[in-house]
Parts: C-alpha cells; sequence; structure tokens
C-alpha cells in the first residue's frame, strides 16, 4: 500500500509539472504570431483549466471503467504524444488568417493547441485515485497526499519554467523533453500497457522517428535571413538581414516577438531608416540648437537605434537607456552594431521601476518613450501618475516624445494616452506628430507624442525644419486646435493606475493591421 502511495504522488507530481511547464510556455510559444497580451494569458488560462477539468470528468468515467495500470500507462503515453504536437501544431496554425477579432483568434488559437493536451493530463490524478484507493478507511490521507503532490508539482513547474527552464532551454527543446518524459512514464507506471516485446519494438521505431521529427517539428520558426534566434525571459528575438529604403544595400534588423523593433546599419550609426526616428531626429536638432552635450534618457532599448545616433552625433552626450530584457541588449551589443565601449549607460530592469528609484530630478533635456508595440503594450508606462513621475525627470525646458502605433481616425487608444499627457503638462503642451500632411488617410501609422511643461513654439521648429530638410522633412505636426477638436469627438479617458485597458483600446488596430477582421 505504501509503496503504491509513493508511486501515485510521483505520477500526478510528474504530470502536475509538465501541465504547468505546458501552460506557462504557451505565451511564450504564441507571442511571435499574437503577441503577449490579457486576451493570450486570459485564452491560455481559460483554456488549460478546461482542459484540466474535463478531463478529470473523463478520467474518473474511464478510471470507473478501466481501473488498471493500463490505463494510467496509455494515458502518459498520449499526454506525451500530445505534448509533442505543441510545437508543430503552433506553426501551423499561427499562421493560419481567420477573420474574425483578435479576442475570438487567440481563443481559438489556443484552444487548438493546447485543449487536448490539458485534458490527457487532467485525466491522470482521477485514475491515479481509483488504483492507489484499496481502503476506504484511508481515503482521505491517500487523496490528500495524491493532490498535494499534485500542487507540489505544479507549483515547482511554474517556478521553475518561468526562472529557469525557459531561459535555459527555449521553448521549444522544453516542450520535446516534458513529452519525452511523458512517454517514458508510461512504461514506469503504466506497468503492462503495452507487451514488453512489443513496447520495445515500438520504441525502436519511435526513438529514430522522434529525432527527425523534432529536427523538422522543434526548429525555431525562422526564415534564410535569420542569423540569430534566441528566446528570453520577456521575447522571441531576432536578428536579420534586412534591405534598406533605396534596396541597395543590407543591413541589419532586430526582431522582437512578431515586429521588426530596429533596423540598423552596424558600420554607420547616423543611419535612420525607421521614419519615426528620423522625426526624433529632428525635434532633437530643433531644440538643442548647438548645445552638443544633451542628457537623454530612453525608456526601451530594442536595437539601440537612436542612442547610437546621439552618441555618435552628440559628443558630449550622456545617454541612459532602460531595456528590461538584458538578453536584448546582449543582442544589440552583438549584432546591431553597439560597442561594448560605448558612453550608453544601459540599465537592465522595468521602466518604472529605474524611474521611481531615480533620485535626480530636473535631469534630462529628452525623454524618449520607446517601449510599446502595436499590441504588446506595458500599460504601466502609459498612466497618469507615471507620466508624473517622467515630467520630475525632465529639465524645464525638457521634453517628452513617445511613438505609437494606432489610426488618427480610428484609433482609442492614442486619444486617450494624449489626453492623459495632457493633464500632466496641460493642454496645448502636447502636440501630434505624423510623419505626412494627409495623417487622415494613413490609416494606421507611426505617431510621435510631444509633450513639455514649458510651450513650445511650433511654427519655429516648422520653419526651421523645413530650411534645413526641405522636401526631405519627416514631422508634420497637427494643429493645435484641430487635435483639440479630434479629441473631443473621440471621447478620450484619462489613463490611470486603476483604469488602463490598453489591450482592449489597441486590439481592434491589430486585428486590421494583420487581417484578422474586415476594415
Amino acid at each position: 500500500m505504501q509503496k503504491g502511495i509513493i508511486k501515485a504522488n510521483f505520477v500526478v507530481f510528474i504530470a502536475s509539472f509538465c501541465t504547468l511547464v505546458i501552460e506557462l510556455v504557451a505565451g511564450r510559444i504564441m507571442a511571435p504570431y499574437v503577441g503577449v497580451s490579457l486576451y493570450t494569458w486570459t485564452s491560455i488560462i481559460g483554456v488549460v483549466l478546461a482542459g484540466i477539468s474535463i478531463g478529470a470528468y473523463a478520467g474518473g468515467l474511464i478510471a470507473d471503467r478501466f481501473p488498471r495500470a493500463s490505463t494510467l500507462g496509455w494515458l502518459l503515453f498520449l499526454s506525451g504524444i500530445a505534448a509533442l504536437t505543441i510545437s508543430p501544431l503552433t506553426n501551423f496554425a499561427g499562421n493560419v488568417h481567420l477573420q474574425t477579432s483578435l479576442m475570438v483568434r487567440i481563443l481559438l488559437l489556443t484552444a487548438a493547441i493546447f485543449f487536448i493536451p490539458s485534458c490527457l493530463l487532467g485525466m491522470i490524478s482521477p485514475v491515479v485515485v481509483k488504483l492507489t484507493l484499496s481502503n476506504l478507511e484511508k481515503t482521505g490521507n491517500v487523496v490528500g497526499k495524491i493532490y498535494a503532490f499534485s500542487t507540489l508539482g505544479s507549483i515547482l513547474g511554474t517556478f521553475a519554467t518561468g526562472f529557469f527552464l525557459i531561459s535555459w532551454m527555449g521553448t521549444r527543446n522544453l516542450l520535446f523533453t516534458m513529452g519525452a518524459i511523458l512517454i517514458a512514464s508510461a512504461p514506469v507506471f503504466g506497468g503492462g500497457f503495452m507487451k514488453k516485446k512489443f513496447f520495445a519494438a515500438f520504441l525502436a521505431v519511435l526513438a529514430p522517428l522522434l529525432w527527425a521529427f523534432y529536427g523538422h517539428a522543434f526548429r525555431a520558426p525562422v526564415d534564410s535571413s535569420t542569423y540569430y534566434f534566441e528566446e528570453s525571459d520577456y521575447y522571441t528575438i531576432k536578428a536579420k538581414k534586412h534591405r534598406t529604403r533605396d534596396k541597395k544595400r543590407m543591413v541589419d534588423a532586430l526582431v522582437l516577438d512578431h515586429l521588426v523593433h530596429s533596423i540598423n546599419d552596424t558600420e554607420n550609426p547616423l543611419y535612420l531608416d525607421y521614419e519615426y526616428i528620423r522625426m526624433y531626429e529632428e525635434f532633437v536638432r530643433w531644440h538643442l540648437g548647438g548645445n552638443n552635450s544633451p542628457r537623454a534618457l530612453f525608456i526601451g532599448g530594442g536595437g539601440y537605434t537612436f542612442p547610437r545616433y546621439l552618441d555618435a552625433k552628440y559628443p558630449g552626450a550622456e545617454i541612459d537607456v532602460v531595456e528590461i530584457d538584458p538578453a536584448v541588449t546582449e543582442a544589440a551589443y552583438r549584432y546591431m552594431g553597439l560597442s561594448r565601449d560605448t558612453r550608453i549607460r544601459s540599465f537592465n530592469e522595468d521602466g518604472r521601476w529605474f524611474v521611481m528609484n531615480s533620485r535626480e530630478k530636473g535631469k534630462y533635456d529628452f525623454i524618449f518613450g520607446d517601449a510599446f508595440n502595436d499590441l504588446s503594450i506595458p500599460y504601466h508606462l502609459t498612466t497618469l501618475e507615471f507620466n508624473r513621475m517622467l515630467a520630475d525627470l525632465l529639465k524645464p525646458d525638457g521634453i517628452l516624445l513617445a511613438n505609437l502605433i494606432d489610426s488618427y481616425e480610428r484609433g482609442l487608444f492614442l486619444p486617450s494616452y494624449i489626453r492623459t499627457l495632457e493633464e500632466v503638462f496641460g493642454r496645448g503642451n502636447v502636440h501630434l506628430v505624423s510623419r505626412s500632411p494627409n495623417y487622415r488617410k494613413l490609416g494606421i501609422s507611426t505617431f510621435i507624442i510631444i509633450a513639455s511643461r514649458k510651450p513650445l513654439d511650433i511654427s519655429d521648429f516648422n520653419a526651421a525644419v523645413t530650411v534645413q530638410a526641405g522636401a526631405g522633412k519627416m514631422s508634420f505636426v497637427i494643429p493645435q486646435e484641430e487635435l483639440q477638436q479630434h479629441l473631443a469627438e473621440r471621447s478620450p479617458f484619462v489613463l490611470t493606475d486603476d483604469y488602463v485597458p490598453a489591450d482592449n483600446l489597441i486590439a481592434p488596430i491589430f486585428e486590421e493591421r494583420f487581417g484578422y477582421a474586415k476594415k
């Protein structure tokens, strides 16, 4: 009896450990296809819990009908096979375009990939309980121990995966390992679920098939231009070759999850590809005049494109970059041209944590908000409370510049973010900048939001940039009167720590941009 209980505890520990590993891996493996948002984690948690619940119910029925060790063996074996299908199924299903809302797309994708593995793993505990109970007088003791070890497996699976396993093994290797562990557990805990000779022959065939399968289905989803791939604690990171705007040569691009974040010429830090960065440059050049010693803070580093530019352009510049992911900073050093001898200071921590702990107020001439993308928006970096902290770090005439992807005509997040900044810097001191004077017809585009405590002379900016850049001018500031009228029509609200539905506000843009829903 005691030996049976120990064996049961090991089985449920392994099953629960693997379940939580798969659940946490789900968020990372789906990020290149749907980003990481509230919708993503809601779908993952809901689908996995639904699978476990239905699996537990079905497992109870199976346990009563087939109360044999071989039943447990088959469930472990099938759970392992299901775990092995996750990676190839994600590669396939993630590229299927559904004309539906983002919420429904993520839910369907999650269910198609993770429901069956969760359901099969959920069947194991009821079967284990049935096989272990031989004395009804000790039912509470036996069941309590089994569920305690099951919970312990879940806890350790959670901590091990989040803190260690993903960064050490990567998601696909980790899924392959979980599948292999479950398959190997089948004969150990399943008794004679297969005849020994048959199982030996089966393994002899399965092993080379799994090896070939691993090489095909578990390889990283990269194309021929990608020369670096890593799954960090925060992102799926790729470095790849990218053709310049004039199509004449190749430079390097850094991709975080599904978004090309930075495009750099590793030999020339003055090369600026993205239009929004060239808009940054126009404002910096105008605001500095002849000052060659600006102090700048970047919330979000990525490929360090503009920090490298400022470092090269202004010899006396002091530049701080807050990049939460040390693997992104390392990729910038190794592949995006960032010198290890640079004067740029990197801080690998959360942007809000850095700002909260900055003791020197009135320090920066510029603060650049570069941590937003099209869906994975760190909402705590958008709120009224955070922007008040940013304003304290600016010099009296300092400028906050942030880039944001949205639609001027249909966007919901952009007007609320502007209204939030107006609460901090004052109405009339926040400006929206477009890359084209036809901003109403741009559709989804990257806009720059400029904010300062002191009023900016936008007419002087327009005149100065026009003289310097001529037809190459990038920045078109939307007239303040028109912006205020537009905000009134959109009925924006102030984003606060208590209410900041960033994912919901930006989701329609993500759907339109990637063709998930009809325009």
